[in-house]
């Protein structure tokens, strides 16, 4: 039960996320529309300088990082399980023979 309380959050999250980016996009096209009626356009965004892009990347790698070695302990632990009932099934059919 409790995984499906943890499932429903989740996505409660993710779609939250989303409906934010989503809003936030529509009220970007509409202040860009806006500014042009009015002849206040700001300046374009120039590029992310060369610290900024290590900054990003550093980031993203930490992040890929974070992600993998949670999935590399869940399959361990998964591998473990697994191999503590092959044991505990093994043992239980040594005393039945």
């Amino acid at each position: 039960m409790n995984k499906h309380f943890k499932d429903a959050w989740y996505y409660l999250r993710r779609s939250g996320s989303h409906l934010r980016h989503g809003v936030q996009a529509e009220l970007d096209t509409g202040e860009q529309k806006f500014r042009k009626w009015t002849g206040r356009e700001r300046n374009s965004e120039s590029e992310p300088t060369r610290r900024e892009k290590i900054r990003t990347n550093l980031r993203n790698a930490e992040r890929t990082a974070k992600r993998r070695s949670q999935k590399v302990r869940r399959r361990s632990r998964a591998a473990k399980e697994r191999s503590r009932d092959v044991v505990r099934d093994a043992r239980k059919r040594i005393r039945m023979s």
